[in-house]
């Protein structure tokens, strides 16, 4: 008997082991490493300061950032080119306990050439007033569609506070992919319903982290907590090819790569290869899809009478 009670606590303790106060830890499905195709350059590199530079603290010889919120401001980075298509990643490790109302975003966009007809990819990582419970969520804009959000929501299987991990966006002409340490998590297939709205100018990367009490925390009930500040985000591994141009390019409205443009500005994701995922991606982006994600706007029709067009074709 003893030794069944020994057994018991053992395999209780085990099971203890893979659980955060975020939720169970799950093993993904294996999937191609997209990440280690392309080269991993430093933040300084491809970066420059977007606000908050007092918040922003280079280390390793700038190969990483630490992008920091307090009660005197939050911080934020981006890209010093634009980019038509593309593959853009960051490994980033997210501030630890109380983080409520705080906001963490690794993003595309134009708004800043295009404040009328912007487009926008969107990975935004919303606090918790549950430790370590962060929520992914992904959105999309095209030719300023701000009034419809693409929102979707999925609880992340692994402990985001404790270790770097790969957000990543894909996003040439034949979809738009959001991947999570190379899982696809979600797929924006561009088709004709989404056609008018599909991101089709030249964005900038940006990495910021901001006060978002309004409403990132269940509607804004849970606003940021500045007794726990300091939030700090740590990020690195940073990944950004894709058909590149200069910011004060004039030409940005009709920017296009074309195989026969230099070897720097050519699409290094408009192959075949990225043009449709494969076999074990999509055994991942199910997976994600199944057992993590807990809102789609495809899905909420108290707020859609109407669902957007692409919902019943994607």
């Amino acid at each position: 008997m003893a030794y069944f009670l020994l057994f018991c606590h053992v395999v209780f303790i085990g099971l203890l082991s893979s659980v955060s106060s975020g939720g169970p830890i799950y093993r993904p499905p294996s999937v191609e490493q997209l990440t280690n195709r392309f080269p991993r350059i430093p933040i300084t590199q491809g970066m420059s300061t977007l606000f908050g530079s007092s918040n922003i603290h280079l280390k390793g010889n700038g190969s990483y950032a630490d992008i920091i919120l307090d009660k005197t401001s939050g911080s934020g980075l981006v890209s010093k080119n634009t980019y038509y298509h593309g593959f853009f990643s960051a490994a980033i490790k997210l501030p630890m306990g109380f983080t409520s109302g705080v906001v963490l975003a690794f993003y595309m966009s134009n708004a800043d050439v295009f404040p009328h007809n912007h487009d926008e990819i969107d990975f935004e990582l919303l606090g918790h007033e549950k430790r370590r419970q962060w929520v992914l969520q992904t959105n999309m804009y095209g030719n300023g569609s701000v009034k419809t959000g693409r929102e979707e929501k999925v609880y992340l299987w692994f402990d985001p506070t404790q270790q770097f991990h790969q957000y990543t966006i894909l996003w040439n002409n034949h979809h738009i992919v959001f991947l999570v340490d190379n899982i696809p998590v979600r797929e924006v297939i561009h088709n004709q319903a989404v056609s008018s709205v599909y991101p089709s100018k030249p964005m900038s990367l940006y990495a910021t982290i901001w006060d978002a009490s309004e409403w990132a925390t269940k509607g804004g009930k849970y606003p940021v907590n500045y007794k726990y500040a300091p939030f700090v985000a740590s990020m690195g591994e940073l990944e950004m090819v894709g058909c590149s141009m200069q910011k004060t390019s004039s030409s940005m409205a009709t920017a296009r790569c074309s195989t026969n443009a230099t070897v720097s500005s050519l699409d290094p994701v408009e192959g075949k290869e990225y043009a449709t995922l494969s076999k074990q991606q999509m055994t991942g982006l199910n997976w994600v899809r199944r057992k993590h994600m807990f809102y789609s706007y495809c899905k909420d029709t108290s707020r859609y009478k109407m669902m957007p067009a692409e919902c019943g074709a994607q």
